[in-house]
């Protein structure tokens, strides 16, 4: 079994006895699918104990070309992992659902194993940290003022967590929001692809181009034209120049050379006029080419300026998210921090060490005692009944100045003697804080005492 802050992954059923190349197997039929089917991304971290097949050298072997990252696990550390917790929800449900075989067990397990709510999932995770500063607090080495300062190292960076996850809320809520409606609302799909937008500068430009592109077709055609004359008419005039040198050519011939020099001449001169013709039209346009293609382009700048602004405008408030320089939340917790810090005292803790685990503990000595013999008294029933009753009335009363009242979030009916039952909405007194093992005391407003789940409640 196993489960993240998302929900339960896959329950597997184990036939026989599993050893390492049986759990593998189970990693690899159950973990991976699991972590695609809780979309968890690349950012979690798998946990397990030191049992001897978690920690064989294959396993860790698949484990690593899996690029699976796994939290380190101290030796003879307590058991704090909370799927123990989860162990005890699904047994509730079980003994609930009372099922009749082997295969109705399998059944039933499989079916509420799926129905465990995933805010019951997400409450064990939330609360391991608060779990391992009671165990820290119990049962390792700090005490007194060096033990309020690892406490308040780590309330420190649940609340920097808290702040940063808010920060994240924000980019993704507030900022991604805003530049997706902008992006709806500024650029216009199409059906085939691209944006409305594009294609309608697209289309100006083009239209205020295209009688100018016609002028210049025109013009290019008449200076090729032109400038084929010319070549024509400099062929004519070099033959010219030839003949009149060379005595071998008659002079009839040398006529006709003539002629054509004139004739090319005259074409040239033509050509020319029609090409100056073509030339003064597309610099007559010119102007009203330039006014309309600015007409487009300074649309186009108003929107490209829109954009840029509006890109401004997203980028600060991305920066006033991300800049936690200025934020009062941040410097109350580095200063609560640092005067906590500041507030430890090596004088206190000794003397309270010695008062209560040195030679000034208070020690009860051995005294002589004198022999009294008991009182036999006769009480009835009711006088005993009485008595059970005064003495709950007391314990009542003196949890009540401590308690804090609570409200269930799910419905829970206790298994053993000294558990309690309730409704999903009922309210009751917490007398005692979670332990180890995730339990709480409580008291119902009749008088009940037991315990109940600590992830079944919120504070009232």
């Amino acid at each position: 079994m196993l489960f993240c802050t998302k929900g339960t992954g896959r329950l597997h059923r184990i036939e026989g006895r599993m050893d390492g190349a049986m759990y593998r197997e189970i990693l690899a039929n159950n973990l991976l699918p699991s972590v695609r089917a809780l979309k968890m991304g690349r950012g979690w971290v798998f946990q397990h104990d030191n049992d001897p097949k978690h920690t064989a050298r294959t396993t860790k072997e698949w484990l690593r070309k899996k690029h699976l990252k796994v939290l380190e696990w101290p030796s003879q550390s307590p058991d704090l992992n909370p799927i123990e917790n989860l162990w005890r929800e699904l047994k509730v449900r079980i003994a609930q659902r009372q099922p009749r075989n082997l295969k109705d067990l399998e059944k039933v397990c499989m079916e509420e194993w799926a129905k465990i709510p995933a805010a019951v999932c997400a409450n064990l995770v939330k609360t391991y940290r608060k779990r391992m500063i009671s165990v820290i607090a119990n049962k390792g080495p700090l005490y007194g003022s060096l033990l309020q300062a690892w406490q308040c190292f780590l309330s420190s960076a649940d609340r920097l967590s808290a702040l940063h996850s808010s920060v994240c809320r924000s980019l993704v809520s507030e900022d991604g929001d805003r530049v997706r409606t902008w992006q709806k609302e500024t650029f216009h799909k199409k059906l085939f692809g691209g944006f409305k937008e594009s294609q309608d500068f697209e289309t100006g430009f083009a239209r205020a181009q295209k009688p100018w592109a016609k002028r210049l077709k025109k013009l290019d055609k008449a200076r090729s034209a032109f400038h084929k004359v010319q070549r024509k008419e400099q062929t004519a005039r070099d033959r010219e120049a030839h003949a009149k040198g060379n005595p071998d050519v008659a002079i009839e011939k040398q006529r006709k050379i003539q002629e054509e020099r004139e004739l090319a001449q005259q074409e040239t001169e033509k050509v020319r006029a029609r090409y100056e013709k073509v030339l003064e039209e597309v610099t007559r346009y010119a102007p009203r080419y330039m006014e309309e293609m600015e007409c487009i382009f300074d649309q186009s700048q108003e929107e490209e300026r829109k954009r840029i602004s509006f890109l401004k405008q997203a980028f600060l408030s991305i920066h006033r998210h991300l800049d936690v320089t200025n934020n009062e939340s941040v410097k109350a917790v580095y200063n609560e921090l640092h005067n906590t810090l500041m507030a430890i005292n090596e004088q206190d803790d000794l003397r309270w060490w010695k008062n209560t685990h040195g030679p000034g503990m208070p020690t009860d000595w051995p005294q002589f005692q004198e022999w009294t013999p008991e009182k036999k008294s006769k009480k009835g029933k009711k006088e005993k009944e009485k008595e059970v009753e005064a003495q709950q009335g007391t314990i009542e009363r003196s949890v009540m100045i401590g308690g804090v009242r609570v409200r269930a979030l799910y419905d829970y009916d206790g298994q053993e003697r000294d558990e309690l039952s309730f409704k999903a909405g009922e309210e009751f007194l917490k007398t005692e804080d979670e332990d180890d093992q995730g339990w709480c005391r409580g008291m119902k407003d009749g008088g009940r005492e037991g315990l109940y789940p600590a992830n079944y409640v919120e504070t009232a």
